[in-house]
């Protein structure tokens, strides 16, 4: 009897800068979770990173660094292809073909378009615009059925699954409509002095955010200026309490215990001894972790290896799915 394939999971972070702790908690500790069961493929997207200006040195030292930190984070090269974008010309080739496929009402109404074009008013570009058809070619070039994105990612999943729908309903079965897969737990890491925004590295105040590569006692100092409330009673109540239920959150992913459970712990405690327990525990976690990567950022040979290995084993696969999208479209063969 033959035996069935694992279901293929695609995701990827942005090389643009440091890694927080939302993306860790949010992406990659869900990632290191996942990889036992699904075949895996996880992207250091630095295509998309270049709708935003970026200097040149700091973008490729930083790819390296995402590669080293989804290593240290618990990602197997063994069981994962760990990849850089670019070194897989297949994803710009269907972006531009998705392209020709996308209406522009769909782009128009990406609230992240919105929300970026806000932010960098002077530097609206084209790239802006039609990333979400470069994240849908990401995706469908290698017959993804789960992507695991945060909730601000969900419009352009379902772009991404109507792309391929429409391609398939003209060309027939090409594309595999992949799913969105959210994550219960730890989904949505919220700024530790703005609770009711996510936790985002592009923040002015640096105590909004913690870097998976901060110094351990800075780490706890952010959490002990965390803003809270003034009832002083650690409780699960995201609406009223959200400085609080964002660092139970954050406890909760560390340690795995429920929200009750953690109530429980701090029934007849202050908001100090439980933000002292979380600035501690979360210290420790993030050092074990930094420990790995300073390691593997000494061995740059080994790095650049194991991306120049797997872009090959990335392309093969995309390869097939572009050679049957140029066929369906009536390009030549080379």
């Amino acid at each position: 009897m033959e035996e069935q394939r694992k279901k293929r999971i695609y995701s990827g972070i942005q090389p643009s800068g440091i890694i927080t702790l939302g993306n860790y908690f949010g992406a990659v500790k869900n990632w290191v979770e996942l990889q036992e069961d699904y075949d895996c493929l996880f992207c250091i997207v630095d295509m998309h990173a270049l709708t935003v200006r970026q200097v040149p040195a700091d973008l490729r030292k930083n790819s390296l660094s995402l590669v080293a930190m989804y290593l240290a984070c618990g990602l197997d090269p063994e069981k994962n292809i760990i990849y850089i974008q670019s070194h897989v010309p297949a994803h710009a080739e269907l972006n531009w073909i998705l392209n020709t496929f996308t209406y522009m009402g769909e782009l128009n109404r990406m609230t992240q378009f919105k929300e970026k074009s806000q932010r960098h008013a002077e530097n609206i570009n084209a790239g802006l615009f039609t990333y979400p058809c470069l994240m849908a070619s990401d995706i469908l070039l290698y017959q993804t059925d789960l992507v695991p994105v945060g909730e601000d990612q969900r419009q352009h999943i379902e772009l991404t699954r109507d792309l391929a729908v429409r391609f398939n309903n003209i060309y027939g079965d090409v594309f595999k409509v992949p799913e969105g897969f959210i994550p219960k737990a730890g989904a949505r890491i919220m700024s530790l002095q703005e609770p009711t925004k996510k936790m985002s590295k592009s923040a002015e105040d640096a105590n909004s955010y913690i870097s998976m590569l901060d110094d351990p006692r800075n780490i706890v100092n952010k959490i002990k200026r965390a803003v809270t409330d003034s009832e002083a009673v650690v409780r699960f109540d995201p609406e009223n309490k959200p400085g609080i239920s964002n660092l139970m959150n954050i406890y909760s992913c560390i340690t795995g215990k429920d929200h009750s459970a953690i109530e429980a712990e701090f029934a007849s405690q202050g908001y100090g001894a439980f933000k002292s327990t979380v600035g501690e525990a979360l210290a420790e976690s993030v050092s074990a972790i930094q420990v790995k990567y300073n390691q593997l950022m000494n061995d740059k040979g080994y790095l650049e290896k194991l991306i120049s290995e797997n872009a090959d084993k990335a392309a093969y696969i995309a390869s097939k799915t572009l050679s049957k999208v140029k066929k369906k479209v009536g390009f030549l063969p080379k």
